[in-house]
């Protein structure tokens, strides 16, 4: 049986069971705890909301994704010692706002040879660091920790991964060997993992796709169609290439599955958070009240600060993300926005300007 036909999920390999703690119990953390324990590796759940344990572990079911059944098999905790100590690896699988401190927190109990992987996709406003380069700052912080880090990203809602339903992501780390044993670990018949040793790349497109997905949301509630999304799309890529490539990340990263493929399923998903989000800032609602009516972490807008940051540290030109940034924190109209997009100084699409 397959994943297909919405069952059980088959491995692909077969790696020895890992014993995983998962930080976080949104809906991503717990579809991939869900799918981690169907495929026989030991998952703990931890989250520092005990109200959030106890209806998990009583009810299994996560509120968002109410047609997934959590497996008795996983365990839950409040206790981030139980969750981390003797682990194989660590999923951390909150929001980017609170990478830091579950990091934190965290530390004291990591292990040298505990693989960390992130899943949440974001960068730090101030610090500019990504999220794996965050939990890194807190383990050094603590002593030296001998631990690789994994970004794991892609077009990935948790929607559908819950659901069994066919879906491709990226493990990311310099120590390729480290990428694959995730890769293992991951990977079935219904999540394939490709690897991938540009970790800076994956980070930076999974926190700035966020960005051109609100750009794609406003254009919606603009009224406006598939040419203006289209165009926000592609032009958006082009955006966060030319960072990516000044940062010195792999131009290759950014055509695949982590950069062009997690930004076209955030940009026209009706399960991404960002594009809805967008689409509610169009249709007139104030940025933070579109935040509340969504009911659940906006990243994009958590990372305008940060890549407006990178854009003028590395003289970057980002006209979408700029113009995103004057809706959501300069108030300004959307209309006029794009106005001023579409009014542009002339450009040659190929650099070289022929």
């Amino acid at each position: 049986m397959t994943c297909l036909n919405r069952s059980v999920p088959n491995r692909i390999s077969n790696p020895v069971p890992a014993s995983i703690g998962v930080l976080g119990a949104g809906t991503w953390g717990i579809a991939l705890a869900r799918m981690l324990t169907n495929l026989g590796h030991g998952v703990t759940v931890w989250s520092a909301l005990p109200e959030e344990i106890e209806r998990l572990s009583a009810t299994r079911r996560q509120p968002n994704l109410p047609d997934m059944v959590i497996p008795e098999a996983t365990a839950f905790t409040t206790d981030i010692a139980r969750a981390c100590e003797g682990r194989d690896v660590l999923l951390f699988a909150v929001p980017s706002v609170f990478v830091r401190a579950t990091a934190r927190a965290a530390a004291p109990h990591i292990r040298d040879g505990q693989i960390i992987v992130d899943v949440a996709k974001g960068m730090e406003p101030n610090t500019l660091l990504t999220m794996t380069q965050v939990i890194r700052s807190e383990l050094d912080r603590h002593g030296s920790h001998d631990n690789a880090l994994v970004a794991l990203s892609g077009p990935t809602h948790a929607e559908e991964v819950a659901r069994d339903l066919p879906t491709t992501i990226v493990s990311a780390c310099p120590d390729i060997e480290a990428a694959r044993r995730v890769q293992d670990i991951f990977m079935n018949s219904c999540l394939r993992v490709y690897t991938n040793t540009d970790i800076e790349g994956v980070e930076l497109c999974g926190a700035v796709k966020n960005i051109i997905a609100l750009a794609s949301g406003i254009s919606t509630g603009l009224g406006y169609g598939d040419n203006a999304r289209a165009a926000l799309i592609t032009r958006g890529m082009a955006e966060i290439t030319r960072l990516g490539k000044a940062m010195g990340c792999n131009e290759r990263t950014f055509s695949g599955l982590a950069g062009m493929g997690d930004l076209i399923v955030t940009a026209t998903s009706r399960h991404s958070r960002n594009n809805r989000c967008g689409q509610l800032i169009g249709e007139g609602v104030p940025p933070k009240a579109a935040i509340v009516q969504i009911g659940m972490v906006v990243e994009g807008i958590n990372a305008l600060s940060a890549t407006m940051q990178l854009a003028q540290r590395y003289d970057v030109e980002m006209p979408i993300t700029e113009a995103v940034d004057q809706i959501v924190n300069g108030g300004m109209d959307p209309r006029q926005v794009v106005y001023a997009l579409m009014t542009r100084e002339k450009a040659s699409e190929n650099p070289s300007g022929q």
